[in-house]
């Protein structure tokens, strides 16, 4: 009825992608450095963004009867656990942030699905049940999920529905958005009644294989697709799973929600899980090695995108690797570019002139797993502010990005270095091209990432390489101490397919 009081719901998330095979541990300087955002600031930060906010938002505020309460998020760069001093910070921002904005009528959360602390393996379904108690059993809590989520019972059990981005790289982080916050829209109007199933299946989808825009995930995710056309099925989600994560939920899992029909949603599911165990064998991909990259490329066609899978910043890695650009020094002829983390690098070199070649131990300071600190001859070009803005549809759905104060310098050999203060993900060009480096000069560039960095970089490119790189994000998960996931689980173990 008219003049009835708006449905209030809010916004609130906590997003971090943990890397447990990492001694350095996420901060809450690391959250800082990311998004720490409250209230206005949030919409404000993603509304116009390819961000599952910016979809939230715009659903939600062309309901007349619903008023949009955002609350708190925070995200951080992928990294170690999660300290236990920020994640109780966390949780009494979530508390407080969340008991401040009461009474609701409905929550929308923000997770990503892979967050583990000093205290909590499961840290995402830890503060999803915490706010459901705080909500209580009744008020709608619907939100959205990174594909490479590690998804548990706890996570389903506290809410009712969460939807996944559909691609890798992540460019519908806004569509799948909008698709919860429909979800949320049609609950609130006794349109609909979300039921949702959680399946966890024995296959782990090795990293290299994730990529939606071809086989074998393209079928898979079609598959998934196909079910929705069904007007009582709301949302058909495959959540491909963060390897480098040693949590019991680890892998590769299904989500089906539909109309209180349970047996349906169980049905698909099944269906799903099914096609993976007939196909588990093509998920497990063949992988390039350091001996073998020089060969591929010469053959290469250029310019070529060199994936570095072991110093995979959006995994997690310290993106201090040498591997690669050992290589890289090594091969004449070929011009390249690659970005590092090194603030001790940028400290050493920003202040001298722009003459002439001198030394400077460049990477591999995080740990001894990223190869060896190189000592290069390089040249300095520029110091620049390491902040740029990306207005595309990219993996991460972001818009500001800060990378600190930046160096980039060219080698004797004619490679371009950026190094950089803050660890940086490979999402997006402009963090080249805003700073004068025309990435279609290169013969080889190079990304610290497995898929992510396909959105941005595929335009430039006409080859890509994914190098198995030595590190702690590299593709062969048979290399991890695992010591909580869940057997048998393909590729570390062997599977009875019935």
């Amino acid at each position: 009825m008219q003049g009835d009081p708006k449905k209030r719901i809010g916004i609130i998330g906590v997003y971090h992608e943990s890397n447990t095979f990492l001694d350095q541990e996420t901060t809450w300087e690391d959250f800082e450095n990311g998004h720490v955002l409250y209230g206005q600031a949030i919409i404000d930060e993603y509304q116009t963004a390819f961000h599952e906010i910016g979809g939230i938002v715009e659903v939600l505020s062309a309901e007349k009867d619903i008023e949009l309460v955002p609350i708190f998020y925070a995200e951080a760069t992928p990294g170690g656990i999660i300290a236990r001093e920020t994640a109780e910070h966390l949780l009494n921002e979530l508390n407080r942030t969340l008991k401040e904005s009461l009474p609701l009528d409905g929550l929308m959360v923000v997770p990503h699905g892979a967050a583990v602390s000093v205290s909590y393996l499961d840290f995402d379904g830890h503060w999803l049940r915490m706010v459901r108690e705080i909500m209580g059993t009744d008020l709608p809590i619907i939100g959205t999920i990174d594909p490479h989520c590690n998804l548990s019972n706890q996570m389903v059990d506290a809410l009712d529905g969460l939807v996944a981005y559909k691609t890798n790289p992540h460019i519908d982080q806004r569509d799948a958005g909008r698709s919860a916050a429909r979800i949320m829209a049609d609950t609130l109007h006794a349109k609909v009644k979300p039921k949702m199933v959680l399946l966890q299946t024995n296959v782990a989808i090795s990293i290299e294989m994730q990529h939606t825009g071809s086989d074998p995930c393209q079928s898979l995710f079609a598959l998934a697709k196909s079910m929705q056309e069904e007007p009582e099925v709301l949302s058909t989600n495959v959540v491909l799973g963060f390897p480098y994560a040693d949590v019991p939920e680890m892998g590769t899992s299904f989500i089906v929600i539909t109309n209180n029909y349970e047996k349906l949603a169980n049905d698909k599911a099944d269906v799903l899980n099914e096609y993976l165990l007939k196909n588990h064998q093509d998920f497990s991909g063949k992988k390039i090695g350091l001996e073998e990259l020089p060969e591929h490329i010469s053959k290469a066609e250029k310019p070529l995108l060199i994936l570095d899978m072991g110093d995979n910043v959006g995994g997690g890695s310290p993106a201090d690797s040498t591997f690669l650009l050992e290589v890289l020094e090594t091969c004449s002829g070929v011009k390249s570019f690659m970005c590092i983390y090194d603030p001790e690098a940028v400290a050493e070199v920003k202040n001298k002139d722009f003459e002439g070649y001198y030394p400077v131990k460049i990477g591999a300071k995080s740990d001894d797993l990223h190869g060896e600190t190189m000592v290069v001859e390089v040249k300095l070009e520029r110091v620049v502010d390491g902040k740029f803005t990306e207005k595309e549809p990219r993996h991460g759905g972001q818009v500001n990005f800060n990378m600190g104060e930046t160096a980039i310098v060219t080698s004797k050999a004619g490679n371009t270095i950026m190094l950089t203060s803050l660890r940086m993900v490979p999402f997006s060009l402009q963090q080249l091209i805003h700073f004068d480096i025309d990435p279609t000069t290169y013969g080889v560039l190079v990304a610290k990432g497995v898929n992510a960095p396909l959105a941005a970089y595929q335009p430039v490119c006409n080859s890509i390489i994914r190098a198995n790189t030595p590190g702690v994000t590299r593709a062969d998960m048979a290399s991890l101490n695992y010591k909580h996931r869940r057997k048998p689980l393909f590729p570390l173990d062997k599977i009875e397919v019935k």
